[in-house]
């Protein structure tokens, strides 16, 4: 019967994820990037001081928690197993040119993230506990007049945050410290557990704090890595590029363990994966965004964009290239082990441990992101009440995730993100004109400011 079940949704998951949906994604980044006149071009650099620089204003203004909490937060969410795994499947399935593909999945999937963070402040609202709630669900029916749709969101989200965001996560982790380290997968499960329990029981304050500590951290320290592995291979990372590029629009031979690559192939790959990164279009890290203290929807939407440059951009980018550049891309491994594997051949003493640890507290950090995604969602749906029994919840289905096989979960999960991705469009695209028309006000401030 499972086995069945299996089919059924793997049957789904591939046509939720098929053609239709990535041309959507690809072309709504697109539009929104000529509609925005290259919004994340042109503002990339004061994106990146907004984010990164605390102001204080972020005292002042109403909302939460801080840009740079809501920032981190949604990052905690999106920076994860897609950048080790996600990045390495990619390339063993689609070749070097499946990160070309990427690249242009994040780069006009950052005006899709703009968008969806302007109008998740923009029509966020003040629920009976003081804080902010905000999201696709509160743009479709407020700005659309689509409840039925944002309801239809809110349902997909939560369940997508009990098997994405959760089971799936402290399985990750289970799995790659038991793998590196010889942890029994019950101990990962109770102390991931207990972990998760202490940070969500104080909701998205709590969640913020602990996420602004530990993604900044786990994103140097795989960073560094990363720059060692590279370093000695250094020689290599010209041509690696040149991979990238020329296989981007060129079929990639069969070599060694590698069966070989199409053009149409590459592409699919390079973009599922890259979509599964950075979450661009999914409509799960405006959640976050409307929780930001800021005085403009604007000035949150350009602080939310650069979450996608930093997550696909800069932090796939490294494990591509030490991927390629290591030479093994070719070997026939892929996942995770294909990564650990790149690493070690560059820094034997301690390259798989760092890709374990890496992805330890990437699984973790997204574990945290969205349980504040499947609380809104939830709240959405069952008012305030629901939220402390979903909290309980939550953190005892991180135990199962962590000790049970998961290839239907994962398949699931699949799905259900994929299906988030159709109602957030709508409400994006019915609202880019409100979003152009809140960037010219802002834009407009600001040079009479100057």
């Amino acid at each position: 019967m499972q086995q069945e079940i299996l089919e059924i949704l793997s049957k789904l998951s591939g046509f939720v994820w098929g053609l239709p949906l990535i041309v959507l994604l690809i072309g709504t980044g697109i539009y929104l990037t000529v509609l925005l006149r290259g919004i994340q071009f042109r503002a990339l650099l004061p994106a990146l001081y907004l984010a990164l620089i605390k102001r204080k204003e972020d005292v002042e203004t109403e909302g939460d928690i801080s840009q740079f909490q809501a920032l981190m937060t949604a990052l905690s969410a999106t920076v994860g197993v897609g950048n080790i795994a996600g990045v390495a499947t990619a390339i063993a399935v689609g070749g070097p040119g499946a990160v070309f593909w990427m690249w242009v999945t994040g780069l006009v999937g950052m005006a899709t993230k703009y968008s969806e963070a302007v109008l998740a402040v923009k029509y966020r609202e003040v629920d009976k506990f003081g804080t902010m709630s905000g999201g696709p669900m509160y743009y479709l029916s407020k700005g659309l007049r689509l409840h039925w749709l944002g309801m239809l969101f809110a349902i997909f989200a939560a369940l997508a945050a009990f098997g994405i965001g959760n089971m799936v996560q402290s399985n990750s982790v289970a799995d790659a410290l038991g793998e590196a380290f010889g942890i029994p997968f019950w101990i990962t499960g109770i102390v991931l557990c207990v972990a998760t329990g202490l940070v969500i029981v104080g909701g998205i304050k709590s969640i913020a704090r602990a996420t602004s500590t530990i993604v900044p951290v786990m994103i140097i320290f795989y960073m560094v890595g990363a720059i060692l592995t590279l370093l000695v291979f250094w020689k290599n990372i010209p041509h690696a590029f040149y991979l990238i590029f020329y296989h981007a629009l060129n079929p990639t031979a069969a070599a060694g363990g590698f069966l070989g690559a199409t053009i149409s192939q590459t592409v699919r790959m390079g973009v599922a994966r890259g979509i599964f990164s950075n979450e661009s279009g999914m409509g799960s890290s405006p959640i976050a965004a409307a929780a930001a203290k800021t005085r403009n929807p604007v000035a949150q939407g350009l602080v939310s964009m650069t979450q996608t440059f930093i997550d696909t951009i800069v932090v796939c980018t490294f494990t591509a290239l030490v991927i390629i550049s290591s030479g093994i891309w070719s070997d026939g491994d892929t996942g995770a082990g294909l990564s650990a594997k790149a690493f070690e051949s560059g820094v034997p003493l301690f390259g798989a441990e760092i890709v374990a640890i890496s992805l330890a507290f990437f699984a973790y950090s997204t574990l945290l992101g969205w349980s504040y995604y499947g609380e809104k969602s939830i709240e959405y749906i069952f008012k305030e009440k629901a939220v402390m029994p979903y909290r309980v919840l939550f953190t005892g289905v991180v135990f199962v995730g962590a000790v049970v096989k998961l290839d239907l979960v994962w398949t699931f999960a699949d799905v259900m993100n994929g299906l988030m991705v159709f109602p957030n469009l709508v409400g994006v695209l019915g609202l880019s004109k409100v979003v152009v028309e809140e960037t010219k006000k802002y834009l407009h401030i600001e040079m009479s400011r100057k």
